[in-house]
């Protein structure tokens, strides 16, 4: 009986980590950019969008196209960034093994 409490008490240790993390993952920013950093956006560790930033270079009522391309890649980029520092961070506290099917 005691292994089961044992593994009762670790596995609350681990969401109680896990609880932390994502609280501290909020605060992270990572930046993606694109068209050489005329367009960047700003995403937080929990993968939410906090700020976009456009350059005025690429504004162009002519070419709304190539500014929704601008912003896709950047937000893209940001999320990817994002991704890689969540998975860094869940893979320390997993003790060096990411969970499977997290990312």
């Amino acid at each position: 009986m005691n292994d089961l409490g044992d593994m009762v008490r670790q596995a609350q240790e681990m969401r109680d980590r896990f609880q932390r993390l994502q609280e501290e993952l909020a605060a992270v920013k990572v930046e993606g950019s694109s068209g050489g950093g005329m367009v960047s956006v700003t995403a937080n560790g929990r993968q939410d969008i906090v700020s976009v930033r456009i350059g005025k270079e690429v504004v162009s009522p002519d070419d709304i196209g190539v500014l929704q391309d601008l912003v896709c890649a950047a937000v893209n980029d940001a999320l990817v960034r994002s991704r890689e520092t969540m998975a860094s961070e869940i893979t320390k506290i997993a003790g060096g093994v990411l969970p499977p099917g997290l990312f």
